[in-house]
C-alpha cells in the first residue's frame, strides 16, 4: 500500500479535484456540528490539502496529519513550508495570540498506517479522514483504532466511496471478459455499503452515527482519459488481476475500450459514477475496561433496568 501511494504522489494533483470537492462538502457538513476541538488528527492526510482549512476553522487547535506514504508527506511538508514563507514577512510582527489565530503554527506530520496509529488513547478530539477508509480491506478493524485515539465524546468525521463507485468501469470489464471468454475477476475495490459502515461504527464504540451518501458523475471524452484517471486514483484491488501475458492484457484493454465507448451519452461523453459516503459519529462513554470488565457508573446505580416505552 505504501508503494501504491508513493507512486501516486507526483501526479496526484491531476486527479485532486475529486477529493478537494468532497473535502469542501465535508466542511459544509461540519459547520452544522457544534464542536471545538483543541487537538485534531487528519488520518491519511495525503499531500496535506485539508490541514490548512482545518487550522483556519479551528484556529486554537493543534493539527496533526498522518499518512502511510513518505512521498505524500514530503509534498505536504513542501506545501507547508511554502505557506509559512509566504506569511512570514508580516506574521512575525503579530502578537502570539493573533499569530496563532492566523495559522502561524503549522501542523505536525507523521508517517504511519491509519489502522495502527502511533498515538496515545484519547489523544484527539476530532478525527478527520477524507476518502481514505476504502483503502483498507477491513474497515471494521480501522474504526476501533480511530475510536481508541479519540477522547470520549470526540468526533469522527469521514468520507469514503460506496459500492456504486466505478460501476460503469466494472460493467465494461465484465462485458470484456464475457467477450473474450475469460473468468471474471475483480477490477475495482470491494467498496463497503453505507449501512454496514454505520453498524461497524456502533460495534466499535461510537454513538449517534449519521450516514448519508450522494452520487457524483464525472464525464470523459475517451476511454483512455477515463482509465488514466482511474490509474492515478489507484482504485483497483490490492491484488492485481490478469497477471498473465501482455497479449491477454492488451486484448482485455481493447475490449474494455469498446465497452466504454458503447456507454457514451447523447453528448458523446462517457460517464463514471462515484458513490460518496459521508459519516460522522461520537466516541461513546466506554461500558467496559480494556480488559473486558464491565463499568458501573454512580449515576446508573439504583436506576434498575430500563423499561421499554
Amino acid at each position: 500500500m505504501r508503494a501504491i501511494f508513493d507512486g501516486r504522489a507526483a501526479a496526484f494533483d491531476e486527479v485532486a479535484f475529486l477529493p478537494r470537492e468532497i473535502a469542501e462538502r465535508m466542511r459544509e457538513r461540519l459547520q452544522y456540528i457544534k464542536v471545538a476541538p483543541t487537538r485534531i488528527l487528519d488520518a491519511a492526510c495525503g499531500v496535506g490539502a485539508d490541514l490548512g482549512p482545518l487550522r483556519e476553522r479551528f484556529a486554537e487547535a493543534s493539527v496533526t496529519g498522518v499518512d502511510v506514504s513518505s512521498a505524500m508527506l514530503a509534498r505536504a511538508r513542501v506545501a507547508e513550508a511554502a505557506e509559512a514563507d509566504g506569511g512570514a514577512g508580516w506574521r512575525r510582527f503579530l502578537p502570539s495570540t493573533l499569530a496563532k489565530a492566523f495559522g502561524a503554527r503549522g501542523p505536525q506530520l507523521a508517517q504511519a498506517d491509519f489502522a495502527a496509529l502511533p498515538f496515545a488513547s484519547g489523544a484527539f478530539e476530532l478525527l478527520w479522514s477524507n476518502l481514505a477508509l476504502h483503502w483498507h480491506a477491513r474497515p471494521d478493524l480501522v474504526f476501533p483504532e480511530w475510536q481508541r485515539v479519540l477522547k470520549v465524546n470526540g468526533l469522527l468525521m469521514f468520507s469514503t466511496f460506496g459500492p456504486d463507485t466505478l460501476r460503469e468501469l466494472a460493467a465494461a470489464y465484465r462485458e470484456a471478459e464475457r467477450t473474450l471468454g475469460l473468468a471474471p475477476v475483480p477490477h475495482t475495490i470491494d467498496f463497503v455499503d453505507m449501512h454496514d459502515l454505520g453498524d461497524m461504527l456502533v460495534e466499535s464504540g461510537f454513538e449517534i452515527p449519521v450516514m448519508d451518501q450522494e452520487v457524483l458523475t464525472i464525464t470523459y471524452k475517451s476511454p483512455e482519459s477515463l482509465l488514466a484517471d482511474v490509474a492515478r486514483w489507484g482504485a483497483y484491488p490490492f491484488e492485481r488481476a490478469y497477471e498473465g501475458g501482455r497479449a491477454e492484457t492488451r486484448a482485455v484493454r481493447d475490449a474494455v475500450h469498446l465497452a466504454l465507448d458503447a456507454r457514451r451519452r447523447d453528448d458523446g461523453t462517457i460517464p463514471l459514477n462515484f458513490e460518496v459516503i459521508y459519516g460522522h459519529a461520537w466516541k461513546a462513554i466506554p461500558r467496559t475496561t480494556p480488559e473486558g470488565h464491565g463499568i458501573v457508573r454512580l449515576d446508573d446505580i439504583g436506576r434498575g433496568p430500563r423499561r421499554n416505552r
